[in-house]
């Protein structure tokens, strides 16, 4: 019993939180989530971060393109 509740205390919570990080993304402006973006962007230019040029997802794109055709 004693578990379960602390299990869903710990749930609610981070629901809660959720719900308040969900709440200050809504109410940013464009201007502060461009600003958001660009510091994102350039920390990962800063600290060598890349995508990599394979990551196969134009061959994921492709192969849905066929399925979808296929229907």
């Amino acid at each position: 019993m004693n578990a379960d509740f602390g299990i869903k205390f710990y749930r609610e919570r981070w629901k809660a939180v959720e719900k308040i990080e969900r709440d200050e993304l809504r109410a940013m402006t464009i201007e502060q989530h461009w600003k958001q973006i660009n510091n994102l962007v350039r920390f990962a230019l800063e600290h060598g971060l890349t995508r990599g040029d394979d990551d196969g997802e134009m061959e994921v794109f492709q192969r849905w393109v066929k399925l979808r055709g296929s229907v």
